[in-house]
Parts: C-alpha cells; structure tokens; sequence
C-alpha cells in the first residue's frame, strides 16, 4: 500500500496537513483532495486544536491541476455541468476556509495555478524565498479559479492583482514578500520553523478569542471567496471549451511557449 496522499498530525495544540506526493509536485489528484477534504473535517471535529499549518513535501508546496493524468469520468456519480466540475475540482481546498481557526501556509517550494490559492484561502502566508509563485491561468488559455480574481485584490491591492493575473507572471518568493502576496520569504530550510513559530505564538493566545477575532476580520471584509470561485467556475469553464486553452495544455506538456489565436 502506498504512503498516505496527505498526512495529518497535531501536536500542542497545532495542527499540520503535508501534501505527501512531491514526486507528483503535490498536483490536485483525486487522493490528495480527498485526503485535504477529510483533514479539515477533522480539524473542525477537534475544538482542543487552536492552529494549523498546511505544508508540503519536496520542491513543491502544490503545483496545481494535473494536466498529465487526468481522470476519466466516474460512471457512478452524479452527472454534472462543465461550470460544477469545475467548481468540485476546487471544493475541497476552499474547504480551509470553513476552518474557525488561523490558518498557516508553509510554503517550502513552488506554488502555481490552483497551488498557489491553496496558499491564498490561508490566513498567514510563509514562502520559500527561491521558489516560484503564480497564478498562471491566462497563460495557458484558461480563466482562473479557485476564487484567485477576488481574493487576489484583497490581498494585493488592485493594481498589483491586475498585473499579476492579466500577465500570469510567475515571481520569486521574495518578489511575492514584496507585493503583499506573503508574510514572509526566508529560506527553504527556514520555511517550516517560521511556520512554526507563529503558530506557536497564535496557539500561546486565548484560543476563543482568536476564533472570534478571525470571524470578525472577515465578516467585516464581507468575506465571500466561496461564491466567487462558483462564478469564476462558468468563465473558466467556458474557456476550457476554447482552442488557446487546448493550446496552452499542449505547450506546458510538451514544454514549448503557446500560439493563442483567440479562439
């Protein structure tokens, strides 16, 4: 039997969720959707647990869809609309955000696409200096998911956001400090422990209080990234319908720039 897709474990009061398939980068496959889906039902059942660190094993936090193995439909399950599948591929990440307690981003390696809003959906952000970091959607004919067009601004600020998204650059950690897309960039070696360290201080906190707190930042910000990754689903279901997005899929596997023709 092969090693856990996503492994869970709590310690003083913390939680840590680790993507456990680096020689896969940490993609969205089946299992390690399935095993972040049931990590957050746990977290949400153990009210002793006062934060969490989600983190990834290899030189991958999570590099998004896997477009290389794609899985076949399954002949029992529901029959669902393009918009609702895309949309599902997304649930369970976006299932952090159901998560009362702050939520903490070790990102020890690269983030990209999908990756990187699992990042997002996060409360704290901790990068790895030299990785890489983007939401690289446009750049491979696709519209973005997984709520990134409202929470991006929020986090960045409208001008950044527009840049970021609209050009689907990928940057460095340390560049992504700098735009407000992190908290931090330290080393890779350093990821984990800063990580740590903070949820060490939250956790060292009144725990009621944090929760109230948390809530309270949010409803405030009228906080609704759910609803905005269920309209982003339409467009980016949409655009999964075009020739640029079966272009750009065709140019990341076989690792050449795309000819988009706007069709």
């Amino acid at each position: 039997m092969s090693d856990p897709a996503v492994l869970y474990d709590v310690s003083d009061f913390v939680a840590t969720i680790t993507l456990n398939r680096p020689e896969n980068r940490n993609s969205m496959t089946r299992d390690v959707l399935e095993g972040l889906g049931n990590a957050v039902q746990s977290i949400r059942k153990d009210k002793s647990i006062r934060c969490v660190i989600i983190t990834g094993r290899g030189k991958s936090f999570c590099a998004g869809a896997d477009f290389k193995d794609r899985p076949a439909a399954d002949a029992d399950a529901p029959a669902l609309q393009p918009h609702e599948r895309s949309y599902a591929i997304y649930e369970n990440f976006l299932s952090l955000i159901e998560i009362e307690v702050p939520v903490i981003a070790a990102m020890q390696g690269h983030a990209i696409g999908g990756g990187l809003g699992l990042a997002v959906v996060c409360d704290l952000r901790v990068a790895n200096s030299d990785a890489r970091y983007g939401a690289n959607f446009v750049r491979l004919g696709l519209h973005p998911g997984m709520s990134m067009t409202y929470l991006l601004p929020r986090l960045m600020g409208v001008p950044r956001a527009v840049e970021f998204l609209l050009t689907g650059r990928i940057v460095s950690g340390e560049e992504a400090a700098v735009a407000g897309l992190v908290h931090y960039a330290v080393e890779a070696d350093q990821v984990i422990e800063k990580a740590r360290e903070l949820a060490r201080e939250i956790a060292s906190a009144a725990p009621l209080a944090v929760r109230w707190t948390k809530k309270s930042i949010y409803n405030h910000l009228d906080w609704n990234p759910a609803r905005a990754a269920e309209h982003e689903a339409h467009a980016q279901s949409r655009s999964m319908e075009t020739e640029d997005f079966r272009e750009g899929i065709s140019a990341l596997l076989n690792r050449r720039d795309p000819k988009f023709v706007g069709k």
